[in-house]
């Protein structure tokens, strides 16, 4: 029996100190109104809807290449070149070579750091071969401004995107009646 009290005294213990981790209400947070606070967590994305889960749409998230607003972007603005390989559970996109004359070349690189949109999130490098008449070849890599323009065109449509998806799934909060 002591065994029994003893052990239940320490399950109790790690409960009470499990609960001192909580985060707690913050009043100026969250508004005292429950039917503002609910409306408030489900606008955010927190907590989930009854009719999604009836439906069968369940609240799930999925990380397909489709949903990634960074991803779709990057392909979009290097569109007009040749892909040699796109991975997206790599995290890289690598483009073949391009010209529009026989001399000059560029290829481009991106490599994703983070899936969230910030331009610290892709890593773009970019390389040039010049060719002479002799096809001798030199490849370099190069800082410049066409890295710079890249960068700022791909995060200013994955932007848009994300403000089109977050548009899309938006569902204003209807208080039900139940319980009134």
């Amino acid at each position: 029996m002591k065994i029994k009290n003893t052990a239940l005294f320490i399950i109790i213990l790690f409960i009470l100190n499990a609960c001192a981790n909580l985060p707690g209400g913050d009043a100026r947070k969250y508004p005292p109104n429950p039917d503002e606070r609910v409306k408030k967590n489900l606008e955010e994305g927190r907590g989930f809807r009854l009719d999604n889960v009836i439906s069968g749409r369940g609240n799930g998230t999925f990380e397909f290449a489709s949903s990634n607003e960074l991803w779709r972007a990057s392909l979009d603005t290097v569109d007009f070149m040749p892909l040699v390989s796109a991975n997206y559970s790599g995290g890289i996109i690598i483009t073949d070579w391009y010209s529009e004359n026989d001399n000059d070349s560029i290829k481009i690189t991106l490599r994703f750091l983070t899936n969230e949109i910030r331009s610290d999130a892709i890593d773009i490098k970019i390389f040039y071969k010049k060719c002479n008449a002799q096809m001798n070849c030199s490849v370099s890599e190069q800082e410049g401004n066409l890295k710079k323009e890249l960068k700022k065109e791909i995060l200013k449509k994955a932007a848009i995107y994300k403000k089109q998806t977050k548009d899309k799934n938006f569902k204003p909060y209807q208080p039900s009646s139940i319980g009134k």
